[in-house]
């Protein structure tokens, strides 16, 4: 089986910037990307966390450093660009991982970030015309 590095993206909302809210949703965008997209801990290089400016009550690398394996995946928290009008309360992940060349990528975008990226309501198929590079495992 062939396998390459390949990135998720995802993104939820919270009702408010408080340790329970974030924490609850940022499980649940993390429950949704393993059971939707079959991945583990060990198949992550990184994870970069970014948050819009009016949530500061907890990292949500924090919060998935506390889930089983999840302490040893490299992750970054960063702030969002503030755009006037954008979506607000959003919390956003992107994932590079190594994954089968053949598994379907599945971006959760779920609560209010929906509306993000309607478009990737359905399995994404890698789609590139620059060169892949392969490795085998």
């Amino acid at each position: 089986m062939e396998w390459q590095m390949r990135a998720i993206r995802g993104a939820t909302t919270v009702a408010e910037n408080s340790v329970e809210a974030v924490r609850d949703a940022v499980t649940e965008l993390l429950n949704e990307l393993e059971k939707r997209n079959n991945i583990q801990p060990e198949d992550m290089i990184s994870v970069t966390f970014s948050v819009t400016q009016d949530i500061d009550a907890i990292f949500p690398a924090a919060i998935a450093r506390s889930r089983p394996l999840w302490d040893s995946v490299a992750m970054l928290d960063v702030q969002q660009m503030h755009v006037e009008g954008s979506l607000q309360r959003c919390i956003r992940f992107l994932i590079h991982a190594n994954l089968p060349i053949s598994a379907p990528i599945h971006h959760i975008y779920l609560r209010q970030a929906a509306k993000l990226r309607p478009d990737w309501s359905l399995p994404q198929k890698l789609q590139t015309s620059q060169p892949v590079i392969k490795t085998k495992f």
